[in-house]
């Protein structure tokens, strides 16, 4: 078996590249409507980041799988190994707490963000995708969608071409 999913055999995945990136939670479990369990899922995501020069430009944990945008910080970002070690760190711990199911299926889905207005179009289907799933009604209401870069306010105005505060 592979070690990991499918890469794009011609792209190296490492270096200053954004990426979106979906896991699915094992046997599509509702995992991630605990508030403790998304957050040591987040906390172990973001020292995965950290150890391996990624940022979180975007997270927006689903009931039953996560979407991350996450940006190479340096020329050495390796996309492999942070997907690897985020998800055995969260994993890990979830399992750690006590919990008797995995957390994550096995593989997941990438996607190479090619520009800016890639970028917009990957964040917006990412923060409204609790919207379009009927959750809420305004992605600033679901209490899952983060990033490291801005804050929520910020977030969800860069995706609808208004800056934060305006008005």
């Amino acid at each position: 078996m592979h070690p990991y999913t499918p890469y794009c055999g011609s792209f190296s995945y490492r270096g200053r590249y954004t990426y979106l990136l979906t896991w699915v939670t094992h046997e599509r479990a509702s995992h991630f409507v605990d508030a403790a369990v998304v957050q040591l899922a987040l906390d172990n995501i973001l020292r995965a980041a950290r150890e391996k020069q990624f940022e979180l430009m975007v997270h927006m944990f689903m009931p039953d799988h996560l979407h991350l945008i996450a940006a190479g910080l340096s020329d050495d970002a390796e996309l492999k190994p942070f997907v690897k070690l985020a998800k055995q760190y969260s994993g890990y711990y979830y399992a750690q707490a006590g919990h008797r199911s995995k957390l994550w299926q096995h593989g997941g889905n990438d996607h190479i963000i090619r520009d800016d207005v890639d970028l917009m179009d990957r964040m917006r289907y990412v923060v409204n995708n609790p919207v379009v799933a009927g959750l809420v009604e305004k992605p600033e209401d679901y209490p899952f969608l983060g990033s490291q870069r801005w804050s929520v306010e910020e977030l969800v105005g860069r995706i609808s071409g208004l800056k934060a505060g305006a008005t």
